[in-house]
């Protein structure tokens, strides 16, 4: 995902614009129940211009993965006074015909079962409801004047119009058929099995998910497009949905760069596992958001001039079809294995198809921003801890430094490795949920390597690397001495492999691995002769702020 802000740097750009072991928390703010499986939701939904109500009979499937379960718990927001009488109202829920009693309160709605589950039973249920949606759908004009329907779902405001078990854990496939007005057409996820016109100036049309995914990926755009299929990847088909005023400089920007970064991923990490790719002009995002097969990008997005500021979302939205949707976090906790994902994987694109310099500029533009979060926000650490607030599940941290901390796990491996690991992470998690520690438990097995420590100190405790030092040259024993302190003033500690790299004459003519542990640390490198230079980090893959320069 991706939000839009003005005056900042080009890779800020692109982000702010933009079931194996699992290891549980002790607490949990969240009340899953791991004895339920949602396996497909189906939604009928009627949309109309004469009022923002939705209408929408929900048939859900529901695999039972332990016995003894009596009451289904579905998330869905119920109207309220608070809400200015918008939410949804249940007027009916059953299942095989018949009816079953319900309560809707508290944003819960609660089903009770005829009769206790049994292990791996399958279930349909049918949930009647209807309501003007507070969030979660945006109803309303786009910058033409033209009203629209589009989803805003990220996180977990799927709730607020859709009948759901809305957390990332609980994976599903969707189908989403849809009433509207025949001006309207209508994009959703996966590939559209019906269209058809109805009498009254009504039209139907249908759209199946058949990879199941998160409830925050589930897409509905309902406007008047202008629809451009632009070309196939791997038989799939790369589409353009935008205004219909926006045709031509919409057809124009969309058409670059997807058909290349979805090769890459698809090269590089493992297959594409969606139906299609379909980029859409929308008026519910600011950025962009990564919504599986269907990516919404806000209503500015169409230039019509391919700048590098919107080219970068749409990678970074690309990204996220690998990493977010298709490997999904297991819990809110973890939401760096998407949004630091995606940046990182944003600028290993850039890097191969724009140069080395791009992606360095990507670097550094994302430290400036780790350090600006970090004074204002010291004791921030990247995977969260029991996260109780929604409005704060991602930060520049999640984005930028889960970046770097890829990066820098990069330099620590060596690129193979890295390579290695990723795809086997892809491979294993592809289409379920992962943590941070199944992540880090594949990067330890193909390297053969103990990463707690770096997970640790990098992930799990806050804190930025800061050195101050000098080198100087020992004539008599042809030896470079290195000084080095860290001087972080929060009390933490890093132990990270630097390279250090020596020049004689005008370029680096070597380079050497030292080991930072300590507070102070000394350094003792035999050489042939005085250096003209020494450079720390020149291959820049170590986050550190650093004060480093020739003894006096």
């Amino acid at each position: 995902m991706v939000i839009l802000k003005n005056n900042i740097s080009l890779f800020l750009l692109i982000i702010i614009l933009c079931f194996s072991n699992k290891t549980f928390a002790i607490k949990d703010n969240y009340p899953k129940n791991p004895k339920i499986n949602a396996i497909n939701y189906t939604f009928n939904i009627e949309l109309s211009d004469a009022t923002d109500e939705i209408i929408c009979e929900a048939v859900i499937d529901i695999r039972f993965l332990g016995s003894g379960v009596k009451k289904l718990r579905l998330d869905l927001i119920n109207a309220s006074t608070k809400l200015e009488n918008k939410g949804m109202i249940v007027s009916e829920v059953s299942s095989d015909g018949k009816a079953l009693s319900f309560s809707h309160k508290n944003n819960e709605l609660l089903i009770d079962l005829p009769e206790p589950s049994s292990l791996n039973q399958f279930s349909k249920f049918k949930v009647k409801y209807k309501g003007i949606p507070q969030s979660g759908l945006i109803i309303g004009k786009n910058k033409y004047g033209d009203r629209t329907f589009f989803s805003d779902n990220w996180p977990n405001l799927t709730r607020h119009w859709l009948a759901t078990i809305d957390h990332p854990y609980d994976k599903a496939m969707c189908e989403f058929i849809v009433t509207a007005p025949d001006h309207y057409q209508i994009v959703s996820n996966g590939l559209k099995v019906e269209e058809s016109n109805l009498d009254n100036n009504k039209r139907i049309t249908h759209w199946k998910q058949s990879v199941p995914i998160a409830t925050w990926l589930f897409v509905l755009g309902a406007a008047d497009f202008a629809v451009q299929y632009v070309d196939e990847f791997d038989g799939k088909s790369i589409q353009t949905w935008v205004f219909k005023q926006d045709r031509d400089a919409g057809f124009y920007d969309f058409a670059e760069p997807t058909k290349r970064v979805l090769e890459f991923y698809s090269d590089y990490i493992g297959p594409f596992s969606y139906e299609k790719l379909a980029n859409i002009q929308s008026n519910s995002v600011g950025g962009g958001m990564e919504a599986a097969s269907a990516i919404l990008y806000g209503d500015k997005s169409v230039v019509g001039d391919r700048n590098k500021r919107w080219r970068n979302v749409v990678i970074h939205e690309i990204a996220h079809q690998w990493f977010g949707n298709s490997v999904t976090e297991y819990d809110w906790d973890d939401v760096w294995l998407s949004e630091g994902f995606a940046t990182y994987f944003t600028l290993l694109f850039i890097e191969n198809e724009y140069g080395r310099d791009e992606f360095i500029k990507g670097l550094e533009s994302s430290q400036k921003r780790v350090d600006s979060f970090y004074n204002k926000n010291p004791n921030y650490q990247i995977v969260h801890d029991n996260l109780k607030n929604m409005k704060n599940v991602t930060s520049s941290q999640t984005y930028q430094k889960g970046s770097w901390v890829l990066h820098m796990l990069r330099g620590v491996l060596g690129t193979e490795i890295f390579w290695k690991g990723i795809r086997v992470y892809y491979k294993k998690y592809k289409d379920l949920n992962a943590t941070t520690a199944d992540f880090r438990k594949i990067m330890e097995d193909v390297s053969n390597k103990d990463l707690s420590l770096f997970f640790d100190q990098w992930l799990y405790k806050p804190g930025i690397l800061k050195l101050k030092g000098d080198w100087y040259y020992d004539n008599d024993k042809n030896q470079l001495i290195i000084n080095l302190n860290q001087i972080q003033s929060d009390g933490s500690l890093f132990e990270m492999p630097i390279e250090v790299g020596i020049v004689y004459e005008n370029n680096i003519d070597s380079t050497e691995l030292i080991e930072v542990r300590k507070k102070t640390n000394l350094f003792i490198i035999d050489v042939d002769k005085e250096p003209k230079n020494v450079i720390l980090d020149p291959n820049y893959w170590v986050l550190m702020n650093k004060d480093f320069n020739k003894k006096n």
